[in-house]
């Protein structure tokens, strides 16, 4: 997509745009409405730089290509955006999936400013180039162990796929619970049906089942399963990925869907830029902005700090991440090296464990900050 300049300030009207490639996945397999979501915070903001006078009188220029959760697809979209001229890419919400677009993107010499993707493996090597605004899996995660704690959890299930990322998510829980007093144990989604779920949450006696797995399904399900056994009645549903943080999610479950605790990257109130920038993507969506929209927001504001301060050129970009000091819509954005995170990382941006409210399925309430 090109986004038409509107500025009082004169932009350069001989095609010399600055192009940004983005990253997001857009239909199924992927997560469709953090997509949605994502595209639009970057929309957003480059349309505010553009309004702005661009960078030095240069409009931005997001292209933005669907990698419908594909590795493989975004590591060609990777390719192609490099052969477009992209002075640096941006977003991406699967972890698994950008970690294959940031091991190509290094290997290309690209500057990738990640959104959304919180495996902390982001690339098989530490690297310059890679950068990332939303926090890694072990810190987010062990703010959710701190919740389940606190809430007297000490048994707990994973509903779960196969996949890097979930894999992950389990080792950080069992390791950060086992010396607290608290269990993990895996029920495979591969082998169980959600009734038979509901059978091992007895047999173990688990107080809290966490779904890893896909959405809507198979999580829809396992949750309509769990809720509808009545010796599960005390059962916590948890789902520190996210999954309810979108529409659908309640669409779907209705009732059903409130007091599922997730992971949610918002501070408890937001500032005057953060509300400003609420305000629009809620008009740009129609419907409340999700936490990725506001990391997508977030991206391109960082970007265009660093594309006005160093220019664009590639080797330049990496070379600032260093020196990236920027007022986000979540907080002041910084980036540093984190032990066990092979990028610059913004350490930390605010973490929240909230769920929908039982008596109003729209309205999130925050459980525990972290």
């Amino acid at each position: 997509m090109t986004t038409p300049p509107s500025s009082s300030t004169p932009l350069h009207t001989d095609g010399s745009s600055i192009r940004i490639g983005a990253l997001a996945p857009l239909t199924r397999p992927g997560w469709v409405e953090a997509g949605r979501h994502l595209v639009a915070g970057l929309e957003l903001a480059v349309r505010e730089v553009n309004d702005a006078g661009g960078i030095d009188g240069r409009p931005l220029d997001l292209l933005v290509r669907d990698t419908a959760a594909d590795p493989q697809r975004a590591e060609a979209a990777v390719d192609e955006l490099a052969g477009l001229g992209v002075v640096a890419l941006a977003g991406e919400y699967h972890s698994v999936v950008a970690r294959a677009a940031a091991t190509r993107a290094d290997a290309l010499g690209l500057p990738f400013l990640c959104s959304s993707a919180v495996l902390d493996a982001l690339t098989e090597k530490p690297t310059e180039r890679v950068a990332r605004i939303c926090p890694a899996q072990s810190h987010s995660w062990r703010v959710f162990a701190d919740f389940l704690l606190g809430a007297g959890h000490r048994r707990i299930a994973v509903a779960i796929q196969p996949s890097v990322y979930w894999a992950s998510g389990t080792r950080i829980l069992r390791e950060y619970l086992a010396p607290r007093g608290g269990t993990v144990v895996e029920l495979d989604m591969g082998e169980l049906s959600p009734d038979a779920v509901c059978d091992r949450l007895v047999h173990h006696g688990a107080t809290a089942l966490l779904l890893l797995t896909g959405a809507p399904e198979p999580a829809v399900s396992v949750v309509k399963a769990v809720r509808g056994d009545q010796r599960l009645a005390e059962v916590l549903i948890g789902a520190p990925a996210g999954q309810p943080e979108f529409a659908e999610w309640a669409a779907l479950l209705g009732d059903d869907g409130a007091a599922v605790p997730f992971l949610r990257y918002l501070p408890e109130r937001l500032g005057p830029l953060g509300v400003r920038v609420e305000t629009a993507l809620r008009e740009q969506l129609g419907q409340e902005p999700s936490f990725v929209a506001f990391e997508g927001h977030d991206t391109i504001t960082v970007l265009a700090d660093v594309l006005r301060s160093h220019g664009p050129d590639r080797a330049r970009i990496t070379e600032a991440w260093p020196s990236v000091d920027v007022e986000g819509t979540r907080g002041r954005i910084r980036f540093s090296r984190t032990p066990g995170v092979g990028v610059r990382q913004w350490a930390w941006p605010p973490v929240q464990v909230v769920d929908r409210d039982p008596a109003d399925a729209g309205r999130f309430r925050v459980l525990h900050s972290g």
